[in-house]
């Protein structure tokens, strides 16, 4: 009788977790997020689970006609864009920590 009260504590302690998951995702989901470059010439907003919302490119910045330069400032406001949103995930998955996993204790 003890082992199917065990067991039924960790099949709910999973179904916390599997919900605890999802409400991080869809946290995630829900978190815009924008990056930026050439002192906001690029700006890219993106919502954190990586989902691209938009991209600004200032006139200045194409009338330069510097293809080179534009490809650069674009590919750096992605990048900016994209640490924001690993730093957005980090802090939600930290959320469910400390996590108890069945069979660890605890």
């Amino acid at each position: 009788m003890s082992e199917n009260l065990a067991n039924e504590q960790r099949l709910l302690q999973m179904q916390d977790l599997q919900d605890r998951l999802i409400e991080q995702r869809q946290e995630i989901s829900a978190t815009p997020a924008e990056g930026s470059a050439g002192g906001g010439a690029i700006k890219v907003s993106m919502q954190a689970d990586g989902t691209v919302l938009g991209v600004a490119i200032g006139a200045d910045v194409v009338d330069s006609g510097d293809v080179g330069l534009l490809e650069e400032l674009v590919t750096v406001a992605f990048r900016d864009v994209l640490k924001e949103c690993g730093n957005t995930q980090a802090v939600a998955i930290a959320r469910l920590n400390p996590l108890t996993l069945p069979g660890q204790g605890g």
